[in-house]
């Protein structure tokens, strides 16, 4: 995967890098894996804006992704690389000998043609899901799972990636992309390799419209505002606005939001990189 430069023919492409979608095998998705994809505008049922800066964008249809890998020791084939509008990651349609498919995340040198497998001792081979208590140490994965059986939750953006450290007992070390080194049962699954799409965050998207697009609305400053709609609003001139703060006048910097009693705490070996153990 690459990054287009554009000359400067236009003023948006002046600044305009792109993803080249070399990767890209097809742009027709399998039908039978499609499904409605309703946007809410920032609504919620009451029709009340809970989110703002969200709204309008293209139409976009889901793909029904196979995170959980559960089709075991059956090898399929791929069929596609594929884009998803919906995620930063790539997909690969996955085709099975009796017939089936399923969509899962491609993982970067995933080719058309290759075979993948998931279950119980299979080779800790690009695209193949296993548990983590049977992958060597020091095996790359990706969407990995918290709970056995549920399905993988983490590690599942474009050129994201963890790497297994150790084993013990029931739980295994893994260093998540944030730096944090947390445990994990030995019997959650993952797939082996790195997410696809590692360019995406080099993208310059140019110009306020490709920002539409994608569903965005444009982001008022806060100190723009006035004293009744932020903290940070007001004042003569153009006043700083204070000390960064949220809209319901929580500090937005260094301020600690982890509750110190989460349950999950005692399963963080290592906090991420900026974070205080105790916290």
């Amino acid at each position: 995967m690459g990054i287009k430069k554009y000359r400067p023919t236009t003023p948006s492409l002046r600044f305009t890098s792109l993803l080249t979608f070399d990767e890209i095998t097809t742009d027709k998705p399998e039908k039978s894996l499609l499904a409605p994809y309703k946007k809410s505008g920032g609504r919620n049922s009451n029709g009340a804006m809970t989110m703002r800066y969200t709204g309008g964008g293209h139409k976009q249809r889901y793909r029904i992704i196979d995170f959980k890998r559960d089709k075991a020791n059956v090898p399929g084939k791929v069929a596609s690389i594929e884009y998803d509008p919906i995620r930063t990651a790539f997909i690969a349609l996955i085709q099975y000998p009796d017939g089936e498919k399923r969509y899962i995340l491609a993982p970067h040198g995933l080719k058309v043609g290759q075979s993948v497998v998931s279950g119980n001792n299979v080779a800790p081979e690009l695209g193949n899901a296993m548990p983590i208590g049977q992958m060597p140490l020091g095996s790359i994965i990706h969407n990995l799972e918290l709970y056995p059986g549920r399905g993988g939750v983490i590690v599942r953006s474009a050129g994201a990636s963890a790497q297994l450290l150790a084993k013990e007992e029931r739980y295994a070390a893994i260093k998540l992309p944030s730096g944090e080194v947390r445990r994990i049962l030995l019997g959650c699954v993952a797939t082996i390799g790195t997410v696809s799409n590692l360019d995406h965050n080099q993208q310059t998207l140019g110009k306020a419209g490709r920002k539409r697009w994608l569903g965005r609305r444009p982001r008022t400053r806060p100190v723009a505002m006035n004293p009744v709609d932020h903290p940070m609003g007001g004042g003569e001139g153009r006043a700083s606005g204070g000390h960064p703060r949220s809209r319901k006048g929580l500090k937005s910097k260094g301020l600690k939001t982890r509750h110190p009693k989460k349950a999950s705490s005692q399963y963080i070996i290592q906090r991420r990189k900026g974070a205080k153990a105790n916290q």
